[in-house]
């Protein structure tokens, strides 16, 4: 993640606003035990998505603590899972095994809260935590991280453990060299390979995957555990800006699930995620963070740019995204008074629409086939490189497109349509398995409104026209279409 001081005052009186607008809802409730999925995760049979021990597809809805283990208690550990389980987040994406460097600069030694260490010692050269000896990993320290998984498992949800962020950890990575990377790699694998509900993520803004030596150290630790743990699944962040996991072929063998990475219009990058090869699972990784300016091009973290992202991406043949907030992901002093925020709320809304249809085999309409007229301009999916030719990024921003994406069951049971500005849409009737009932979702407040005049023929085209504004005075709405006699 990276991060910029710009907008700070304006985000927290923005945060403080948006939590009090939350709070004025009914508080969460908690899930049961039953409807918590069966760990461990798995592919499906098509490897578009992941499914539990049930079969079950597992929507991937997560929150990103990846200052988990340098600032929190356990006691604070079990709040942060406990208000994220009730809110009815599923997934941790990610925690850093250790936090130190540029994203964490006030913790120089990577201990805890409380100054537990991550290691015992040091390999020549220095004293810094670059410096740590990856082969005397410190008992009490993993300790910690172990009831970190547990209290998530408690709560039901699945944790992706960054096992050494190229951010601050390369450095580290390179003073101990290849044997002792894969050999650490291999100590969490047996450490970590126990737990039903933990998968890895390696990498993170690691913009250097382009230098070989790099991406080698990397993929020695990934290499470590997939050699003694090969039953949990893997996947990598590679650059900022724009990317995919797929996008550096050596991690090919290793992951399971293919990353999307973008700060500019999530559709273009999830989208070319779901197009590689071979075929995986494709979510949305890391995009604009609530309350926080982040990337090139520059978007602050809106409640309608977050809306954009998580819309977009589920009808780019997404599987899930990954949320983070300015204060949840680095978790600063005072991250639990901004919990329970307006962003927050709306993935709650975004969590039980989809839940509500068969998201899984939703296919998006990249020809234009089912929305046929009002889809608004796609923009340039032309990638621009930085002068040494590391880092990508595109020029299309979240708030200022205004590109429908739209997405089709096979069957034609379904047809869902994401519009981020209101304007009159033309759909492909006959692309519905029989004739239709049509509705909007406002995704500000997860109000539906049948669209009267329904069911509507399956036969020719029909014009739509949403309201002018939605709840909060913005205009993005979701046309759902349903054919009368599916289930």
């Amino acid at each position: 993640m990276i991060s910029s001081l710009c907008g700070m005052l304006g985000g927290i009186a923005g945060a403080q606003a948006s939590a009090a607008k939350a709070r004025q809802g009914s508080a969460p409730s908690a899930p049961t035990a039953h409807s918590m999925p069966a760990f461990p995760l798995k592919l499906s049979a098509n490897h578009r998505y992941l499914v539990d021990q049930n079969n079950k597809p597992f929507l991937i809805v997560g929150d990103s603590p990846q200052g988990l283990m340098g600032r929190l208690s356990p006691d604070e550990v079990e709040k942060y899972f406990a208000d994220r389980q009730a809110h009815g987040f599923n997934t941790a994406g990610w925690v850093d095994t250790f936090c130190a460097g540029q994203d964490f600069p006030d913790n120089t030694t990577a201990g805890t809260y409380d100054g537990i260490l991550p290691f015992n010692g040091h390999v020549t050269g220095g004293t810094d935590f670059t410096h740590y000896d990856l082969s005397k990993p410190n008992e009490a320290y993993f300790v910690r991280l172990d009831q970190a998984v547990e209290s998530a498992a408690r709560h039901g949800i699945f944790v992706f453990i960054d096992p050494a962020e190229t951010i601050g950890w390369l450095a580290t990575l390179r003073n101990n060299g290849l044997d002792a990377s894969y050999a650490f790699g291999q100590y969490l694998g047996r450490r970590y390979g126990k737990y039903k509900n933990v998968a890895w993520l390696s990498g993170n803004d690691f913009i250097r995957w382009r230098i070989p030596a790099d991406d080698a150290l990397v993929l020695a630790v990934a290499r470590g555990i997939q050699s003694v743990a090969p039953q949990q699944l893997q996947t990598v962040e590679i650059n900022y800006n724009a990317s995919s996991s797929l996008d550096d072929p050596a991690w090919a063998p290793i992951i399971s699930l293919n990353g999307t990475y973008i700060y500019a219009a999530t559709y273009i990058q999830m989208l070319h995620s779901y197009n590689q090869t071979p075929v995986m699972p494709a979510y949305l990784q890391e995009a604009h963070y609530e309350l926080e300016e982040v990337g090139s091009p520059h978007d602050y973290g809106t409640p309608e740019v977050l809306r954009r992202q998580e819309y977009w991406t589920m009808l780019s043949g997404g599987t899930g995204q990954f949320y983070g907030n300015r204060y949840t992901w680095s978790l600063t002093p005072g991250w639990d008074s901004y919990l329970d925020t307006l962003g927050v709320k709306q993935m709650e809304i975004w969590k039980d629409f989809f839940v509500s249809l068969p998201w899984q085999d939703l296919v998006p309409d990249q020809q234009h086939k089912t929305l046929i007229a009002g889809y608004g301009t796609f923009g340039s999916d032309e990638v621009h490189f930085d002068k040494e030719g590391l880092d990508a990024s595109y020029t299309v921003r979240v708030s200022q497109s205004d590109y429908a994406t739209a997405a089709r069951t096979p069957d034609g049971a379904y047809v869902v349509i994401y519009l981020p500005t209101s304007r009159t849409v033309t759909v492909d009737m006959s692309r519905l398995l029989g004739p239709a009932r049509a509705e909007w979702l406002d995704p500000t407040n997860g109000e539906h409104k049948a669209i009267t005049g329904g069911p509507f023929s399956n036969s020719g085209s029909r014009d739509f026209t949403p309201p002018k504004q939605n709840h909060a005075r913005d205009s993005d709405w979701v046309l759902v279409l349903k054919a009368a006699n599916s289930r």
